[in-house]
């Protein structure tokens, strides 16, 4: 069993295979936490008899209880607001009365198979074979019917708990939620350095790691979307852990909207940690017998350092978050128009990227920005999701050429967006996202659909879905190339207007949920200018996501070995680009474009119709290791072995299959350093009793990974080399 109630001691017990997370009811009622982290065998000794800190009278405790009892010196598994607690909170809650105060004691718990889905947003599922126990604790605020249902999902073979609360209005009067986090994590110490990935548009997910300190650290979006500053994700790494050992602990929150992480160090030596919807400007009006659920928030653990937590999540999310088959399957191999073409294209500048394709082995085009509406520039039509007749043609007719020449077919939506210049703008000027009598912002000379309104939503489900059945589309490239400002919606009324960002989000899943509902098998890619938007929210509706707009190869290894710390290889959205690269202008030779586009979905953006044959005998190549180590990649295990957490004049990672048969090291020079001496990459994962052929030796396991791989690479500034292992 992975969830256990001890009665008589009324103790919780929480178990995978390398991680347990313990807590009691206490005499007064309260939740309160002894332990999350390695796994623990029997209950002896789990409820420690000095579990209480010191206090004095500036940590005040409930009338009727002792001063050791102050719940702002006890580990707690949910919090309330102004009635004693003055850590970051779990929950703050304003009732008829005015008064925010907020306290919740526990009521009853309920303990089931399998994992229930969340309502209108994205939800980790439990596959029909797999052994997921759910505890479901119910909490009632000491003055109120207010109920607050934790729920904890173990996934026993991933490491991996999911956490969410669900707020219920059993008063007779309306409640406004001000604050709900998903998850709360105390932790006994505070000897963590905080783990993030931030950055910017085309330099996103750059891990960073800071020690925690006195006071509160966090990230946050405000944007209405996570946003390429702030992946809402972060570890909690033991100061001495490292990428192969150590205490590591990770939270990644699936929500792809205004967000909210953040860990306090406290007077008592102990460390918090809160995830959740952002509460600023965040408000929800609770009707009586309404309820309110909050995203999801997976929380891992691995003494085996931060690759391990990685690798924990990658199986989680590929197993249990990841849908409709996706996470097993071969993406087809695309090409995708847009650094090809940007907006200057007509159906015969399409055939001829579709019939290069066909003879190199390409799968699939993509027809990116300006097929519609009168759109020939980023001032117009979006919003008008009809054909431009007059630019491609009948698109019906020019899919059927193309999937003629043995090649499917994508396509480019921009649904959250309108432009002045369009005739929707014309006819519903009212469904612009804005606050009335105030001047908007605008962003890429574009505006936003307010996305909380269902009707809004509706017509963007009929004339997407109109197009989509006009052709034999496959692939949807989803893209949002601003963010959100003037927050404010027309439907709703002044005292509701803090609901409006998080209904923009919900209308956002809605219509992922609708399309996806009336085309079974459609892959949908995410995008927003890039890695905008990349989030394990997203990756409830979408197994890939285009990870930055910026395809340098060079500047791509950063931001996917960042990006792995928490997303799996398989969604990560790379490409092979042109030289000069349109955005750094630097050049990096064909073959290691190849390698590191490898190490995501793969694909191509550029003019297939100008390589020369030289490219195009390097692209055939990279199309059949493509086919030939895409197992290892999307399916196996991620080891990063080298530093990811500075730009390194030599990097390398692997991937390992999981019955340890193969593996597949990548080795890049980022820059050549003379007299740099001899280099060997250690791999890591491999069964040491195991003999693998690589580069013409047969080596074991352990021999590889004590001595390493001595890599031979071609001087110069971005050479690289991938070595094949392979078990006799």
């Amino acid at each position: 069993m992975s969830v256990q109630f001890i009665e008589n001691k009324n103790l919780f017990i929480l178990s995978c295979a390398k991680l347990s997370c313990v807590f009691y009811v206490d005499a007064n009622k309260r939740l309160v936490h002894l332990h999350f982290g390695g796994k623990v065998l029997g209950e002896e000794g789990l409820v420690p008899q000095e579990i209480r800190k010191g206090h004095s009278s500036f940590s005040p405790w409930a009338d009727g209880e002792k001063p050791e009892d102050s719940a702002d010196a006890l580990p707690l598994e949910f919090s309330g607001f102004n009635t004693g607690d003055f850590r970051i909170n779990s929950a703050t809650v304003l009732t008829e009365n005015g008064s925010a105060a907020t306290d919740a004691l526990y009521v009853s718990h309920h303990i089931y198979k399998g994992k229930k889905r969340l309502a209108g947003l994205p939800s980790a599922f439990a596959g029909d074979h797999d052994s997921v126990e759910t505890l479901e604790i119910t909490m009632r605020d000491t003055a109120c019917e207010l109920e607050f249902i934790l729920s904890y999902s173990v996934f026993e073979e991933c490491n991996t708990i999911v956490r969410s609360v669900k707020a219920v209005n059993n008063t007779a009067s309306p409640l406004v939620i001000r604050r709900l986090m998903s998850a709360q994590l105390d932790l006994p110490h505070t000897g963590f350095d905080f783990v993030q990935l931030s950055g910017s548009w085309s330099r996103e997910r750059h891990p960073e790691r800071t020690p925690l300190h006195s006071g509160i650290q966090s990230i946050r979006s405000v944007r209405g979307a996570s946003g390429h500053q702030n992946s809402p994700a972060i570890a909690l790494a033991a100061h001495d852990a490292t990428e192969y050992s150590g205490d590591v602990y990770g939270a990644v929150l699936a929500y792809s909207g205004n967000f909210l992480i953040e860990a306090e160090c406290e007077q008592y030596g102990t460390a918090r940690l809160c995830a959740g919807i952002n509460p600023e400007n965040f408000s929800w009006m609770l009707a009586p017998g309404e309820s309110f659920e909050t995203p999801e928030v997976y929380l891992t653990y691995s003494g085996e350092g931060l690759g391990g937590m990685s690798r924990n999540l990658h199986d989680f999310m590929r197993s249990h978050l990841i849908r409709d088959g996706w996470a097993d399957r071969k993406r087809p191999l695309l090409v995708n128009s847009w650094e090809a073409a940007y907006f200057d294209f007509d159906s015969a500048k399409l055939l001829g990227i579709a019939e290069s394709a066909a003879k190199l082995g390409i799968e699939m085009l993509v027809l990116d920005d300006g097929w519609f509406g009168a759109r020939n520039d980023d001032t117009t039509s979006l919003g008008d999701w009809f054909v431009n007749t007059d630019k491609i043609g009948d698109l019906g007719e020019l899919v059927k050429k193309i999937n003629a020449l043995g090649v499917k077919f994508g396509l480019w939506f921009e649904p959250e967006m309108i432009s002045e210049k369009s005739k929707l703008y014309q006819e519903h000027p009212e469904w612009v996202l804005h606050e009335p009598g105030r001047r908007r912002s605008i962003g890429r000379q574009q505006m936003l659909l307010d996305m909380s309104r269902p009707d809004v939503v509706q017509y963007l489900f009929e004339t997407i879905s109109n197009i989509l059945h006009s052709a034999n589309i496959e692939y949807v490239k989803w893209d949002m190339n601003r963010n959100l400002t003037e927050v404010y919606s027309d439907t709703l009324p002044p005292e509701r207007q803090g609901e409006v960002a998080h209904r923009f989000m919900l209308g956002v899943y809605r219509l992922h949920e609708m399309l996806l509902k009336e085309f079974p098998g459609l892959l949908i890619e995410g995008c927003s200018g890039g890695g905008g938007r990349f989030d394990a929210g997203m990756l409830g509706y979408v197994p890939q996501i285009w990870c930055s707009d910026d395809t340098d190869a060079m500047e791509r290894i950063l931001i996917q070995l960042g990006t792995s710390y928490f997303y799996p290889v398989s969604t990560i959205g790379a490409h092979v680009s042109v030289c000069p690269n349109h955005i750094t202008g630097r050049s990096t030779p064909f073959a290691t474009r190849g390698n590191i586009a490898l190490s995501g979905t793969f694909g191509y953006e550029l003019d297939l119709t100008k390589l020369t044959e030289e490219d195009q005998a390097l692209v055939r190549k990279q199309v059949a290791d493509y086919h030939r180590y895409h197992h290892i990649i999307a399916g196996g295990d991620l080891y990063r072995l080298s530093d990811s957490f500075k730009v390194n004049p030599f990097d390398a990672w692997m991937y390992v299959s999981k019955d340890r048969k193969e593996a597949l090291v990548t080795a890049v020079c980022r820059f050549c350093q003379p007299n740099s001496g001899v280099r060997f990459v250690r791999p890591r994962g491999l069964d040491p009793e195991t003999v693998y052929e690589v580069d013409g030796m047969q080596v074991s396991g352990a021999t590889l990974m004590s001595i390493g791989i001595q890599v031979k690479l071609e001087p110069g500034d971005g050479a690289s080399r991938i070595y094949y292992l392979k078990a006799l």
